[in-house]
């Protein structure tokens, strides 16, 4: 957005960025009001009950109920105005809709590391599709990082060792920055790249020009063949470990008397902790995968236990002999688990 031929807002390429500017031009119009408000009150104030001669004194003036309760309920509304208009937007940003298509990032110093569902995967570089929604599940690798498109009124933390979703939808093609905007390191200045927004047949045309021989769930598949988890995460009764169907959104029962949500978070500490929260029921035999998974593998991983069905079919010896190869040293299909996820 230009105005006089200068740059004062990135342009709005997202479906909330005009509801995101909408709320910003309201706190700022209030700020204002209220700001000439209070400074012109000073100086009228000022002029008129200055002291005119060194003989005047002046009078007690007695307090106003009315006054008291107006400028308490007034400024207590608008608060509470801007706050509901608030929730709405950030609940709409970090809850994306049910259908949503998800893609994956992974911050590291210094770069974003991406993963289309279709198995494509770039850095420092994302093509979307205009007109879908858009929801981005990220984590870090090692420190704080921050997830930020001006153009499409997005930014979002991200942790190590946590998952974080953000929603967006881009509206008008183009390529628009994209930065970490949280200190991260020396280079932090370094973390930037951009967002490619593409009409549906340019970024139909663009997945074919790269197409992975297999989709991210297929590569998740071949991680959980590769690791044996099948072994004892097995979709019928006595099994070691408990059947991962349908698992994720569930509330899962613990050791102790604790719940657990199992979302994408629980998910990754199951695999890298699993004594950490114990399914009630099952022994804490599962042995670590910290160390033998990368970051992208653990996101593959969860991306394939988060579309089993209930009463899912579990991968067979092909895909664990596929991929072997393709999995961190020491990774192999040696070590199964038992009571986690």
């Amino acid at each position: 957005m230009t105005h006089f031929g200068f740059p004062l807002f990135p342009d709005r390429a997202s479906s909330l960025a005009g509801r995101v500017d909408a709320l910003f031009y309201f706190d700022l119009a209030v700020s204002i009001f209220f700001s000439a408000l209070i400074a012109g009150l000073l100086i009228f104030f000022f002029v008129k009950y200055r002291r005119r001669s060194q003989d005047e004194v002046g009078s007690r003036v007695e307090g106003s109920l009315a006054l008291e309760i107006a400028w308490i309920a007034v400024p207590l509304v608008i608060a509470m105005i801007a706050f509901a208009w608030g929730a709405e937007v950030f609940f709409e940003l970090s809850r994306p809709p049910a259908g949503a298509t998800e893609y994956y990032a992974v911050g590291k110093q210094w770069m974003w590391k991406f993963q289309h569902p279709e198995g494509n995967r770039e850095i420092d570089e994302l093509h979307v599709p205009i007109g879908r929604p858009i929801r981005m599940t990220m984590t870090s690798e090692d420190v704080i990082h921050s997830f930020f498109v001006p153009a499409f009124r997005v930014k979002q933390d991200v942790l190590p060792g946590r998952y974080f979703s953000v929603g967006f939808e881009a509206t008008k093609p183009g390529v628009y920055h994209l930065f970490c905007a949280e200190y991260c390191g020396a280079g932090h200045s370094r973390m930037t790249g951009r967002v490619v927004a593409l009409g549906p047949h340019d970024y139909e045309a663009w997945l074919a020009g790269g197409l992975p021989a297999q989709s991210m769930r297929g590569e998740g598949e071949e991680i959980f063949a590769a690791l044996a988890c099948a072994s004892c995460h097995r979709d019928e009764p006595g099994t070691r470990g408990p059947s991962l169907a349908g698992l994720f959104g569930r509330r899962v029962q613990l050791q102790g008397g604790r719940t657990a949500l199992a979302d994408e978070t629980y998910l990754r500490e199951s695999i890298l902790n699993p004594a950490a929260k114990v399914v009630s029921g099952y022994p804490a035999i599962m042995p670590t995968y910290q160390g033998q998974i990368h970051e992208e593998e653990l996101v593959e991983l969860i991306h394939y236990i988060k579309a089993l069905p209930a009463r899912a079919a579990v991968p067979g010896p092909p895909a664990a002999e596929r991929a072997a190869a393709r999995l961190s040293p020491g990774a192999g299909a040696t070590g199964s688990g038992g009571a986690n996820p």
